[in-house]
């Protein structure tokens, strides 16, 4: 194979990609994954069996007999032994099946994509509104501390931050939907299918109740970790020294390093976040995975609550793998796996 790979250009690059740290570091952290999902699938089967009440009753009603309940449940198969069925579950998952839905009996793998894809746009601009106005504001704050930008900040921070999330998307819907009539409070399917503007008029409120918490937390986070690094370190020293100007340092070194605890944040913040969204979609009527959530929690559907914290889990697996990633990406000299 040696032999083969120093005659072989294709072959080289190919040696060379499969041997990297960063192939290893995606190829180990996904097979550590394996175990991880595994275990919250059965946890979560564990504790949904748990849950008192029928699926059965929940679909037929308070009118029904038990006869009619088990015979429903049975057709369900539902009156199985749970190893069984969860063994069976696993393997129709295995082959891309999620199964159907006991309450609308749609495959769950026909609607899913469509619930994670709005849930999928609201944390990508909730997290979009943050990092951008964070980022230079912690940036203002840091070079002037206790200035001005710094101060106001500050205050408005505390003040952002010691409001709960759902008390903040309903102040918005108040202000800017009911009071000023800038933006709707609700969703509209036919509004929305008008094409991207109104889709992103709709996301503007449940963006801005997820997105001003994140934005001041990440502005002072950063502004703290920013002036430390710039307060004595050696290399700001040094940089300084060779005659570099303020914004440069700040940017060029100070930055750089504190993007480090940023990304750690950040990528632990994604997977919450989709946790998060159940409240606010709740709120403003979204069609995302948080509405489908509860409606099977209501109705007792083990089948789409299964299929929904497994994306879940898959979510926060692949956040915290971009987040190894981007470590490499920033410094090279990070080798994952050589000790």
């Amino acid at each position: 194979m040696t032999d083969l790979a120093q005659k072989s250009p294709a072959l080289r690059i190919t040696s060379a990609v499969l041997g990297s740290p960063a192939l290893r570091l995606v190829g180990t952290r996904l097979l550590t994954a394996i175990p991880v999902l595994l275990g919250v699938t059965i946890l979560t089967f564990i504790l949904l069996n748990l849950i008192p009440g029928s699926a059965g009753l929940q679909i037929l009603g308070p009118n029904a007999t038990q006869a009619q309940i088990d015979e429903l449940e049975a057709q369900m198969g539902l009156d199985r032994p749970p190893v069984e069925r969860y063994l069976s579950w696993l393997g129709d998952v295995l082959h891309g099946d999620l199964g159907r839905s006991l309450t609308s009996r749609q495959p769950v793998a026909d609607v899913l994509p469509g619930k994670l894809l709005v849930t999928a746009e609201l944390v990508g601009l909730s997290f979009f509104i943050a990092l951008v106005f964070a980022i230079p504001l912690a940036l203002w704050a840091a070079r002037r501390p206790n200035g001005v930008v710094d101060r106001t900040s500050l205050g408005v921070s505390t003040f952002v931050l010691s409001i709960p999330n759902y008390v903040l998307a309903l102040l918005l819907s108040l202000l800017f939907a009911a009071q000023l009539d800038w933006l709707p409070a609700i969703w509209s399917s036919r509004q929305t299918s008008k094409g991207p503007i109104q889709l992103l008029e709709y996301m503007i409120l449940p963006a801005l109740s997820l997105g001003l918490g994140l934005l001041f937390f990440y502005t002072r986070f950063l502004r703290s970790d920013l002036v430390d690094q710039l307060q004595g370190q050696d290399y700001i020293m040094t940089a300084r020294a060779k005659g570099l100007g303020p914004w440069q340092v700040l940017l060029r070194h100070a930055f750089r390093n504190s993007s480090f605890g940023l990304i750690t944040f950040v990528g632990l913040n994604i997977s919450a976040f989709f946790g998060l969204t159940v409240i606010t979609e709740y709120i403003f009527s979204m069609p995302g995975l948080g509405g489908y959530l509860l409606a099977s929690i209501n109705t007792r559907d083990y089948v789409v609550l299964q299929a929904i914290v497994l994306v879940f889990a898959v979510i926060t697996v692949l956040a915290n793998l971009l987040t190894d990633v981007l470590y490499a990406v920033l410094d090279p000299r990070i080798r994952y796996g050589s000790h």
